[in-house]
């Protein structure tokens, strides 16, 4: 928390609040929001952690508000592919340069995001063996960066027809990844950061003030039209990414 100036705080507590307004709207998107603007005020291995705590409370608080929607049988599907992708994804957050890294987040949200802005996210129901590439992808970006849900959503969406049980099932998901980076960040020592109780705390407010705000928002806006200008932001923080990614490789 001494590290960060007022105006970064308050920039964190902004991309928080937004992304978690985002979560409680839809059951996804609330890492991919809040991530790329914190890594312009902290370190990847700070913020990943810190959201980690935060995913924790949000998922759980939605899945035992929905728990009776949750496609079961799917999220069954999806468990072992997506554990796979968390051991696979782990070494990366581990030794990877930061640099690397951020670059690596850049192209991740911005292909999510012009996928999205193109309507190419719906269509035909996705075969059974699409799990695997789900599955692994999206585990190996839940453990690095905390975003494996629109990995999942992608999937989830061509086989879950209603919107309230696809939200449901997202949010489980990410609740049951969340567990899992739980053991592993505990075991690594990436929880035992100094800084990290302190602004966890900070951000738990801002987290759950915007959970809150999404939730009663959930079917009283035009969520066609507030995703859209979501994923437009997303690609401008792509590009900046990548830009502050690329510079640091070259």
């Amino acid at each position: 928390m001494n590290e960060l100036s007022i105006i970064e705080l308050a920039v964190a507590c902004s991309a928080v609040t937004v992304g978690y307004t985002v979560f409680g709207m839809t059951g996804f998107g609330a890492n991919m929001v809040a991530l790329p603007v914190l890594a312009h005020v902290m370190s990847l291995r700070t913020a990943v952690p810190t959201l980690l705590v935060l995913d924790l409370l949000s998922a759980a608080l939605l899945s035992s508000r929905n728990r009776e929607s949750v496609e079961v049988a799917e999220l069954k599907h999806l468990a072992f592919p997506m554990l796979a992708g968390m051991a696979l994804g782990f070494p990366l957050l581990a030794l990877a340069p930061e640099s690397g890294l951020l670059a690596l987040l850049g192209a991740f949200v911005g292909a999510v995001s012009l996928w999205n802005l193109m309507g190419r996210a719906g269509g035909r129901t996705a075969a059974a063996y699409w799990v695997w590439p789900a599955g692994l992808v999206g585990g190996a970006f839940s453990t690095v960066f905390g975003t494996g849900g629109p990995v999942y959503t992608l999937f989830l969406a061509s086989r879950i027809a209603d919107t309230t049980r696809l939200r449901a099932t997202v949010a489980t998901v990410i609740l049951v990844s969340a567990l899992v980076r739980l053991l592993l960040f505990t075991g690594s020592g990436f929880l035992y950061e100094s800084a990290l109780p302190a602004l966890a705390a900070a951000l738990l407010p801002c987290a759950l003030a915007g959970y809150l705000m999404g939730s009663r928002l959930h079917l009283r806006m035009p969520q066609a039209q507030v995703r859209r200008v979501i994923w437009m932001v997303l690609v401008a923080a792509a590009v900046s990414l990548l830009a502050r990614g690329t510079m640091g490789l070259i």
